[in-house]
């Protein structure tokens, strides 16, 4: 086992040594590039992002038991308004805070995260600590292993402080499930933070921890980005291994779902990612291909499509107003903005019915019966009832998405990215997503699931009622620094995150 372990973090190693831009460098320059606030020492550890703590614990400016802590009585004060964090380690927690203060005094090298807490949405597999997913059959599982993410952030240095809500085996675009109950969203308790990734983007906006990592198979990191506030990233198909996942294989369908970072800033999501990434030896759909430095893109002169309707949804005029807003804002940095849409999401909604239906919910029976759950809630339920495909049927579906897909990249041959909307809606109250028409609301970023291409959502714009409102960028494949350029553009000239009310 020490030499299998030995030989993936070699090869890891070797992944990240990859090209001048390789993930090693783009962490380093994050962290030269850190924006402290005026106080050397914010007054609130916990409203600090995870840039400021991992430089502020590294110049002993902090300590990590500080930091630690001052995120569990964040934690202890939102959450039970919230429901965000369903499981908490706070005692394993401290003594890793306590053991990483300890290595820093005697002058050990530390990794980029050194220190920082974090939180991870319950889908992923975290050693010794219960790992539900939602699902009855899992509530009182505890994996022994960590998912290869996890692994990867606490050899980075990051503490967890526990796991956050997510819908029964992610299952839904709300967050509400038979073991842990509904979250609500930190700006207004009567609405949804939406899902599945909704745990981890309300206690992320509420500062209870700087960031978490989600999982995202039709919108689960962008739509709770876009609700609570924050900035979340889905990467390429390919980039971030899923080993330790729950939903990490469903067959046809196994590409829509990525795993990546949410968290308050851009400049975290850029710090982040490249831990993240590279081949695990278990995840067989991994590429190791490097990855950019968003702070090498100029934006002058890139190509940016925008459109404010893909055609099957209209979004809400305030949601459009916002996208129109980003694109100005590219356009004043230099880029070349085009008001245009692929005409092929006129085919979005039946491309997606198509291909969630096509065995029948077979793959999701399967699911359940390895968690060992025989009474699942309503929305898998739901979910169940679905008539399937003939073969033929079948490999004819498969045939109309690779042509799809196909169309798709014809179209982002003349563009460098897509700035639109993440979600038709301005805001989600509780059980809105649930009316059969309601997918087309969420259009917007399951498109992007099924090209594989990398999307991000940050805050833009506030809504009327004071809510947030986000935009979404997407990309061509593997060119996650280009859309984290646009983002991190965006937000600062937009304002980026605020804190909410609660």
């Amino acid at each position: 086992m020490r030499n299998h372990t030995a030989t993936t973090e070699r090869s890891r190693r070797e992944f990240l040594s990859l090209g001048a831009a390789g993930a090693t460098s783009l962490m380093l320059s994050a962290l030269r590039h850190t924006r402290l606030p005026a106080a050397e020492t914010p007054t609130d550890l916990f409203r600090a992002s995870a840039h400021q703590l991992a430089d502020l614990i590294r110049r002993k400016k902090a300590s990590s038991l500080e930091v630690v802590n001052a995120c569990l009585t964040r934690i202890a004060q939102v959450n039970p308004k919230l429901n965000a964090v369903v499981a908490l380690v706070a005692e394993d927690a401290r003594s890793h805070a306590k053991a990483a203060d300890q290595k820093l005094a005697r002058g050990k090298n530390v990794g980029p995260l050194h220190g920082v807490p974090m939180t991870i949405k319950d889908s992923l597999d975290t050693a010794g600590v219960v790992t539900a997913a939602g699902t009855r059959g899992r509530k009182d599982f505890i994996p022994k292993e960590d998912a290869s993410v996890v692994k990867r952030l606490k050899t980075a240095g990051a503490i967890l402080l526990g796991k956050t809500n997510t819908p029964e085996l992610t299952w839904a675009f709300e967050t509400n499930n038979p073991v842990y109950g509904v979250t609500n969203n930190p700006w207004d308790v009567k609405l949804s933070p939406g899902g599945s990734s909704g745990g981890a983007a309300a206690i992320v906006a509420a500062e209870g921890v700087p960031f978490d990592i989600g999982s995202d198979t039709g919108g689960s990191i962008r739509v709770p980005s876009h609700f609570c506030g924050v900035a979340g990233i889905k990467p390429t198909s390919g980039r971030v291994p899923r080993t330790g996942h729950a939903i990490s294989a469903e067959g046809h369908l196994q590409s829509f779902t990525q795993l990546g970072p949410i968290a308050r800033s851009v400049d975290d999501l850029s710090l982040i990612l490249p831990i993240l990434c590279g081949p695990d030896w278990g995840d067989a759909s991994v590429v190791p291909m490097p990855l950019g430095d968003p702070s090498r893109v100029a934006i002058k002169g890139l190509r940016i499509a925008m459109h404010t309707d893909n055609g099957a949804r209209a979004p809400h005029s305030e949601v459009a107003q916002v996208v129109a807003d980003a694109a100005q804002v590219l356009e004043s940095a230099g880029a070349h903005v085009e008001s245009k849409r692929p005409a092929a999401l006129d085919d979005v909604l039946q491309m997606d019915d198509d291909l969630y239906r096509a065995d029948g919910a077979a793959s999701l029976r399967r699911l359940l019966a390895q968690s060992g759950t025989t009474e699942p809630g309503p929305d898998v339920i739901a979910a169940l009832d679905r008539k399937a495909m003939t073969s033929g049927e079948l490999t004819a579906a498969l045939e109309r998405w690779d042509a799809w897909r196909g169309r798709m990249l014809q179209f982002l041959e003349d563009f460098d990215a897509i700035v639109c909307p993440p979600c038709a809606l301005v805001e989600l109250p509780h059980g809105a997503s649930a009316p059969a028409d309601a997918n087309a609301n969420f259009s917007y970023t399951f498109a992007y699931n099924m090209t594989g291409w990398p999307a991000a959502v940050v805050r833009a714009g506030t809504s009327s009622l004071g809510r947030p409102i986000g935009v979404q960028i997407v990309g061509r494949p593997w060119r996650e620094d280009v859309v984290l350029a646009l983002a991190r553009q965006i937000e600062h000239s937009l304002g980026g995150f605020q804190m909410p009310p609660i």
